[in-house]
């Protein structure tokens, strides 16, 4: 997931997040049951980082649990990923790929552009090894401005 074209088709950018979620939970053997699509729609809503409390909000009534069980299965399953230093959460560009979390957050929009570079992952676990050691889970989070921002075209 880059940061949008100002042209961006944002109902389709949700249509296919979906539509792939299904088709990961088909392969995985899981069901996407409503209450977990609903919040998975909710996180691909814009392409800004959102919150467990802002999920509650625009769910209403649901019980705080739900919605945490529901964002649990979606981390577990590769559909989501949680930004650690904003406690929030954006939809996985490539469900069904391991790789590690990398993001690019705009400081001043709060959108958030996901990264998927092997070099940037391998770079960082080769100099933890050089160090002894063991990465058990490997996000990096660079802050930044993105194009928009910064009035330029991406």
């Amino acid at each position: 997931m880059s940061f949008p074209q100002p042209q961006h088709d944002h109902d389709r950018c949700i249509t296919q997040a979906l539509a792939a979620a299904e088709e990961e939970c088909r392969r995985r053997g899981a069901r996407l049951t409503d209450i977990r699509r609903r919040v998975l729609e909710l996180v691909w809503r814009s392409h800004a980082p959102i919150g467990a409390y802002a999920l509650l909000q625009a769910l209403g009534k649901a019980a705080p649990p739900t919605v945490y069980r529901a964002l649990d299965f979606l981390l577990a399953h590769g559909l989501i990923h949680r930004i650690e230093k904003l406690n929030a959460f954006v939809g996985c560009a490539h469900p069904g790929h391991d790789q590690a979390g990398q993001f690019l957050l705009c400081r001043q929009c709060g959108r958030a552009a996901e990264l998927n570079d092997a070099g940037i992952e391998a770079a960082v676990r080769d100099a933890a090894r050089r160090d002894g050691f063991e990465i058990a889970t490997l996000t990096v989070e660079a802050e930044g401005l993105c194009p928009a921002c910064r009035g330029e075209s991406p």
